[in-house]
Formats: C-alpha cells, sequence, structure tokens
C-alpha cells in the first residue's frame, strides 16, 4: 500500500485522513487525477495549516478499515477523517447489521483522538433488490445522526449514472468525474474545516 500524503509545508498544524476504497484511491489513474488530490490542493489554497493524508486502497472494507485504522490513527493523529467505506461489504452482500457495526466501530475509534468524522454515503446497483440497496444506503444517514457526526449523503451524486464520467465497469468514476466528486464532497469538507 502506497500512503499519499498530500501537504504545501513539512509541520502542518492539523491533519484531515481519508480512509476509503477504489472510490477515494483514484483506481486506474493517476494520483494527482483523484478526488483527494484535488482536494488537497484546494485545501492546501483555503486551509494551508491542513495536510491531507489520503490512506485508500482499492478492495478495501469495513472490516479491513478497522485492522488498518488504529495504526493510522497513531501515525497521523489526524484532527479530521473523511470515511468513505462499505462499497465493497455491498458489493459482497454482507449483512447490513455486520456493516453497520464495522463503520460505527470505525467513527468511534475516529472520536477517541478526538477527530472530527465526516461519512461519505454510497449506492449499491440496482440489481442487488430494491429492499437491500436501500437499507444499505439509509444506514449512513441512520450513523450520521446516531453518532452526530457530518454527511455527504451521496458522495456520486450526478456522476453515477452518467456513462461518460464512469470507466468501462460500471463502478469506478473516470478521471473526468473527479472534479464533480470534488463539488459534492467540498462543502462538507470546508464547514468541517471551518469549525
Amino acid at each position: 500500500m502506497v500512503l499519499l500524503v498530500f501537504s504545501t509545508q513539512s509541520a502542518a498544524a492539523k491533519t484531515l485522513l481519508v480512509l476509503g476504497d477504489s472510490l477515494s484511491a483514484a483506481y486506474n489513474m493517476q494520483p494527482q487525477q483523484g478526488w483527494v488530490a484535488l482536494m488537497a490542493e484546494r485545501i492546501a489554497l483555503q486551509h494551508p495549516a491542513v495536510k491531507v493524508v489520503n490512506a485508500s486502497i482499492s478492495g478495501e472494507t469495513t472490516s479491513g478499515g478497522l485492522t488498518r485504522l488504529p495504526e493510522l490513527l497513531d501515525r497521523h493523529q489526524p484532527d479530521y477523517i473523511v470515511l468513505e467505506l462499505a462499497a465493497n461489504d455491498g458489493l459482497r452482500g454482507m449483512p447490513l447489521q455486520i456493516i453497520k457495526k464495522n463503520l460505527k466501530q470505525l467513527i468511534g475509534l475516529s472520536k477517541q483522538v478526538p477527530a472530527q468524522v465526516l461519512i461519505l454515503g454510497v449506492r449499491l446497483p440496482t440489481n442487488y433488490g430494491p429492499r437491500y440497496t436501500e437499507q444499505f444506503f439509509r444506514l449512513f444517514a441512520e450513523l450520521a445522526q446516531q453518532q452526530s457526526i457530518s454527511i455527504v449523503p451521496f458522495f456520486m451524486q450526478g456522476i453515477a449514472l452518467q456513462s461518460a464520467l464512469m470507466q468501462a465497469d460500471g463502478l469506478h468514476p473516470n478521471a473526468r468525474a473527479q472534479p464533480f466528486i470534488l463539488e459534492n464532497v467540498w462543502p462538507a469538507v470546508n464547514e468541517m474545516l471551518e469549525k
């Protein structure tokens, strides 16, 4: 795993950690094309005391995130965490109660640092059936409310159904989509950084 750190200064006062999967790991493109790198560029301009660490890896699950998070928290002592996980759990048909339990643990560990947490909601393809996909989508909002954290309800809004913005697999956004993802995420990130 390659850990990408985006910083304009050697000793940034604050750290924002992104813990995600391929949707945040610039899958099939150069790292600097991904929305996290684009976000880091914007943060460097508007919040220069904040460095961005992208700990996202393709294929990551909520259980994998739980395994990795303690060491990441210890190493980076983040002030802010953007949590973008669960898509791979959902694609594997994992029981929703396990996904929710894992996300709740990830949030709990993050709060102990203490870090402010922003969770990014995702949707599953419709072929998983309306009952599972809708309950999966709702669990992000439920967690955000229960845990009093910020949320972007669906961070691929306006992108996921646009073939011109998706890779051939229909699951991953392409390089053209990355600025649009950033625009979906930025208001919540900026609000978190300005608190």
